[in-house]
């Protein structure tokens, strides 16, 4: 074969940096966002903050849309300059010192309002806690190892990971003439700390040393710990007609014994070293006004940046220096950035006003008037890519009188029904919930009967999908429901 060349005509779809850069932003989350500018202001000369930005966006829908959109921010007030303002200096001397200059600053007044929330707090864990107080505790070297071998070997939940045999046989070749008893006695001592119940074997042992605790003229003391001590696999499966046979306990007292128990605790060092409540803020926000539904975007969340005029005027048509060149550079890339961002607010609030539109009924009725919706649904009705839908609904948060739920949320799958129509899955998780609220806890509901009395409501739905249903609601068994009234 010889060698030849070839012409050939095709078209080939390029994206280029700045749709790279709009999918990115589109995708990202509120705090994701704020991120993203920041590392753009702290890179790009050309942006700065815009702090006294007055603006006033109004958003109204197209033709027989039933979605209003109506934004206004308000511009920040000047603040207020305090009386020791004009006494900080410009430079400080070389040799000063920062108390020799602000050492007369007025201190804060003790009537003003504490916010615990704006302190920083420990992230001690259930480990540290515990050695804490062991360090405290009065005891010899000998003891003293012992109880931290025992802490090291509590999990988060307060139990013991490793069999009490392994540990003894650890510390058997570090300690001579070392006895059981002698770590049983620590174990027991460490029970004791706050809180009640860590470094125990099982919850049997967890659950009977908070009971010790109380005092003895508890009502109904003995009769929990007799349940605890020789019923605990028949509390577990709920058969109370075996205990109260066996422990000859009548009705009321084997509710009063189980009220008791119920109020312990039984992961007692699952409270210790939990993580910082994490906060969301709300992209959207929907409101009713007039009878119609209002839908905005959350003001607080909108990034306020601008170009910055003066670096802007630096730069001349005409002139090919280096520093020229990045300057306009980086104000095309500075526009791009803006423009961007615009792009992703009026896509998001787009596709929320067609996910209100859609979803009237649960705003007005609950969950229960869910109707199904898809992906493929408001990508038609916007005229985007479904690809691009689930970008922009992916941590994006709405604000409504029902509480803050994720775009995400108002995305179902459906059941057919009788009458020829369709019920989502999250109408269907409305009703289980409903009818095991109203359920009589003697005789809770099996799944078969929930099924059929959503048959009687001309909803067919299986057996096993009522199960799935009711694991995603975290709603227990029938048999794990069942309580004494």
């Amino acid at each position: 074969m010889k060698p030849s060349l070839q012409l050939k005509m095709g078209q080939q779809l390029t994206m280029t940096p700045q749709l790279q850069q709009a999918i990115r932003l589109l995708q990202l989350s509120t705090l994701d966002l704020q991120h993203e500018i920041q590392e753009a202001l702290e890179s790009n000369p050309m942006l700065e903050p815009d702090e006294n930005a007055r603006e006033e966006r109004s958003q109204s829908s197209e033709g027989e849309q039933p979605v209003d959109f109506n934004e206004r921010q308000e511009a920040p007030a000047e603040p207020e300059q305090t009386e020791w303002a004009d006494s900080i200096p410009n430079e400080l001397p070389t040799d000063s010192g920062w108390d020799d200059v602000y050492s007369s600053l007025p201190a804060a007044s003790p009537d003003e309002d504490y916010d615990p929330l704006a302190r920083s707090h420990s992230s001690e864990s259930l480990q540290d806690y515990l050695q804490w107080q062991l360090d405290l505790a009065p005891m010899s070297d000998r003891d003293r190892l012992m109880g931290i071998a025992l802490i090291e070997a509590t999990n988060t939940d307060g139990y013991i990971n490793s069999p009490l045999s392994e540990i003894f046989q650890s510390l058997a070749t570090q300690l001579e003439d070392l006895d059981l008893d002698e770590l049983l006695v620590i174990k027991h001592r460490i029970q004791q700390f706050d809180p009640v119940g860590c470094a125990s074997e099982s919850l049997q042992d967890c659950l009977q040393v908070q009971l010790e605790q109380l005092p003895e003229d508890t009502h109904f003391l003995r009769e929990a710990k007799l349940i605890l001590s020789n019923y605990l696999p028949a509390l577990g499966s709920r058969d109370y007609a075996q205990i109260m046979r066996r422990a000859r306990l009548k009705e009321h007292q084997l509710k009063e014994a189980l009220a008791l128990i119920q109020g312990l605790n039984p992961k007692p060092g699952a409270d210790i070293g939990q993580s910082e409540t994490e906060y969301v803020t709300p992209d959207i926000s929907v409101t009713k006004s007039r009878d119609r539904w209002v839908v905005e975007l959350n003001s607080e969340s909108l990034p306020k940046i601008r170009i910055n005029n003066s670096y802007a005027s630096l730069i001349q048509r005409a002139n090919n220096s280096r520093d020229n060149v990045f300057m306009k550079n980086q104000l095309q890339e500075a526009r791009w950035f803006m423009k961007n961002i615009q792009s992703r607010n009026e896509t998001l609030l787009k596709v929320a006003s067609k996910i209100v539109e859609f979803q009237q009924g649960f705003l007005e009725q609950g969950e229960e008037a869910m109707k199904p919706l898809v992906l493929a649904d408001i990508a038609q009705a916007v005229e985007m890519h479904e690809s691009t839908i689930s970008r922009v609904t992916t941590q994006k948060y709405m604000h409504t009188p029902r509480g803050v739920f994720e775009l995400k949320y108002f995305f179902s799958s459906h059941v057919n029904t009788d009458s020829g129509g369709e019920c989502s899955s999250t109408a269907i998780k409305a009703l289980i919930k409903k009818l095991v609220s109203e359920e009589s806890p003697k005789k809770p509901l099996s799944d078969n009967k929930i099924a059929g009395f959503l048959d009687e409501q001309g909803i067919k739905v299986a057996r096993r999908t009522i199960a799935k249903y009711r694991e995603a609601l975290n709603i227990p068994p029938s048999n794990e429901r069942k309580q004494l009234i």
